[in-house]
């Protein structure tokens, strides 16, 4: 058996990402060019960088929304160029949005339940003709919801319009629809951003849970520096499309380029505090 380093600290381990010289060209504009990193099972991963710096471009490839132009996606040994679109989540890839993306005149227990869409095998025949196996599909979708209902903390809500939640609580309904395909990789899209610091704080505690609790592998990208290095196993950085750091967060963010890519100066000043740059030490 494989056994599954998620600190990324040696010994055998299950690379389930392999990103291999991707780019991506958007006419004369190079969005990636020959970006190659790996993320094992078990791992929590920080994508960072600048804007700009095609991070969201990426979870584009992953998602299979944007074409690349070279190299090669590997994901749990199938290579995600030969995958439609509309497969990515049955493959086993989940995807939180920069902007919610929620149905706001359902409920949230709904609003979660629609996750469980791609796990569902039977089609229109079986559906208009209520076979029996209908009925468990149906009550198995709603067992699950109810338990990501439960991990997140919203039961007391679980019935109330998502239009009627707060910013942070959508952000979890979100969450848990993107959990209810029971994904092997969850890729998160600035889940912080527009959460106060209670809130990220919270957030950091759940990012770990997914992973330690539901076994959930997670690729973050993050403005958030702090989150990132809180939580992250390892972190990769981009700027302007290339990969410029690859590591643990203690050393990616004591890299000279790094530092140099946040606070947009010459390498005399990239040995600046990485505190300047914000992030923490």
């Amino acid at each position: 058996m494989v056994r599954v380093d998620p600190a990324g600290n040696g010994g055998d381990t299950d690379a389930l990402l392999r990103v291999s010289g991707i780019s991506v060209r958007f006419g004369g504009i190079v969005a990636l060019h020959d970006l190659t990193f790996e993320i094992d099972a078990g791992q929590i991963a920080g994508l960072i960088g600048p804007n700009g710096a095609g991070k969201t471009t990426l979870f584009n490839c992953l998602s299979r929304l944007y074409p690349f132009t070279g190299g090669e996606i590997t994901f749990a040994g199938h290579s995600l160029g030969a995958v439609p679109r509309h497969r990515i989540a049955g493959l086993g890839i989940g995807r939180t949005f920069q902007n919610l993306a929620l149905f706001r005149s359902l409920s949230v227990f709904d609003n979660i339940l629609l996750g469980r869409h791609c796990r569902t095998r039977s089609g229109f025949l079986a559906n208009a003709l209520r076979l029996p196996r209908i009925a468990r599909e149906e009550h198995d979708a709603a067992e699950r919801a109810g338990e990501l209902v439960r991990f997140l903390g919203l039961e007391a809500v679980a019935a109330v319009p998502v239009a009627a939640m707060p910013f942070g609580t959508q952000k979890r309904v979100e969450l848990g629809r993107a959990l209810a395909s029971e994904p092997k990789l969850l890729l998160l899209d600035e889940p912080a951003s527009g959460l106060n610091h209670e809130e990220v704080d919270a957030l950091a505690t759940l990012i770990r849970d997914i992973r330690d609790r539901l076994h959930v592998t997670i690729l973050l990208v993050e403005h958030h520096m702090n989150l990132v290095m809180r939580v992250s196993d390892k972190v990769v950085a981009l700027d302007f499309g290339r990969k410029i750091a690859d590591g643990p967060p203690a050393q990616v963010r004591q890299d000279p380029e790094v530092v140099r890519a946040y606070l947009g100066v010459g390498p005399v000043a990239a040995t600046a505090s990485p505190v300047a740059a914000g992030m923490p030490q």
